[in-house]
């Protein structure tokens, strides 16, 4: 969203998205060689289906393809990561289905998957297909079930705080994901593979200002805390609420960067996807549009509640928050290029690239708050 469609506080709330829509043309799969596939290997799992397959689209996500498959009155989801030119380990359907095969058990967050498949000769590409939970997710305005509650933005924005929290609470070994990365040196990997990926797509419009930032974060780079569950793009909106429930997240997707490493990564995601009264339309998180005056907390109480949960130290937050910006333009740029390159036909791609340039210097301007 670029500055000449940054809402003002007076403009109207938007109407959320549907969280289901026709198959975008396209984003079809071979529906009756999926079928096939699955369902013997769903039955070994003791998920007895019948009836035909009918296929419709969870529209909103921005980069895996996200499709609830119905047979009869059983709904299962299936992701499965863009077409087009992958970058290198992102999408990874394996890491999810093994975090959601085994997270399901200490954090009933997490939609339990069934099966993972790497034959591309099915589908075209690696895919998971796991649990369907039915709920609210919360986009540009709150959903009818939570609309006439008191306060509910507010317990919606403590809510997925508190289940960030929790994720980072969990112990790895109770599920089998004590081995799911590497020990040490968290936060260097990080900076070094984004910079990989920016590398593969950078245009000269934004690379001076891309690089700059990349430097500086390597020169403040923060000792890294111990290694927990990370879930790598948390955000509200992947968040699910039970209808009429706002004070505790039910669900929470997108698990395909899901890894062990230092959990103010995720808090400094949360944060460069939250709206906060010091934003402008020039130097802003990347937010869903109406998020920003739904009434959540403000980023300070994001913080301090994490903080209260965990007992965290977040004095060093802005570094992550400084990285979280950066990486997000990078993620914006890929999602663009592949569009560019013909590789989507998804429309909103086309102004992805719209806030690089914005998000560059954010991270620039909060990196001055970081010392060495």
């Amino acid at each position: 969203m670029n500055a000449e469609s940054w809402p003002s506080a007076d403009s109207p709330e938007p109407a959320d998205p549907p969280e289901l829509a026709p198959v975008r043309p396209g984003e079809e799969l071979p529906w009756e060689r999926l079928a096939r596939y699955l369902l013997p290997r769903l039955a070994e799992r003791g998920l007895e289906v019948t009836g035909d397959l009918s296929v419709a689209q969870f529209p909103n996500g921005s980069a895996n393809l996200t499709y609830l498959l119905s047979f009869g009155h059983t709904r299962l989801v299936l992701r499965r990561p863009p077409f087009g030119v992958i970058a290198p380990g992102a999408h990874d359907m394996r890491r999810e289905h093994r975090v959601l095969s085994r997270l399901w058990q200490e954090y009933d967050r997490a939609p339990r998957a069934y099966v993972f498949c790497a034959d591309h000769d099915v589908v075209g590409s690696d895919f998971v297909v796991g649990e369907y939970r039915a709920g609210v997710v919360v986009w540009g305005a709150l959903p009818p079930s939570l609309r006439d509650l008191p306060d509910a933005a507010r317990r919606v924005g403590f809510a997925t705080v508190d289940a960030l929290a929790d994720l980072h609470l969990v112990d790895p070994a109770s599920c089998g994901l004590d081995d799911l990365g590497r020990p040490g040196g968290y936060l260097a990997r990080q900076l070094s593979g984004w910079r990989r990926r920016w590398e593969l797509v950078a245009t000269a419009e934004f690379d001076a200002q891309m690089t700059e930032a990349g430097r500086r974060l390597e020169r403040t780079l923060p000792v890294s805390r111990a290694s927990v569950l990370i879930h790598n793009d948390f955000k509200i909106d992947n968040c699910q609420f039970a209808p009429a429930a706002p004070d505790r997240v039910a669900s929470v997707f997108d698990w395909d960067m899901a890894t062990l490493g230092d959990p103010l990564a995720d808090v400094g995601m949360l944060l460069n996807y939250w709206p906060d009264p010091s934003d402008t339309a020039d130097d802003h998180a990347l937010h869903v549009p109406g998020l920003r005056t739904l009434g959540v907390p403000t980023r300070a109480e994001v913080t301090r509640r994490y903080a209260a949960r965990t007992g965290a130290d977040l004095s060093h937050i802005a570094w992550y928050e400084a990285f979280a910006c950066w990486r997000t333009a990078v993620i914006c740029q890929q999602l663009h290029q592949r569009y560019v390159r013909g590789e989507s036909t998804d429309e909103r791609m086309a102004s992805r690239g719209d806030d690089i340039g914005m998000l560059a210097r954010r991270a620039l301007r909060i990196m001055g708050d970081v010392t060495g």
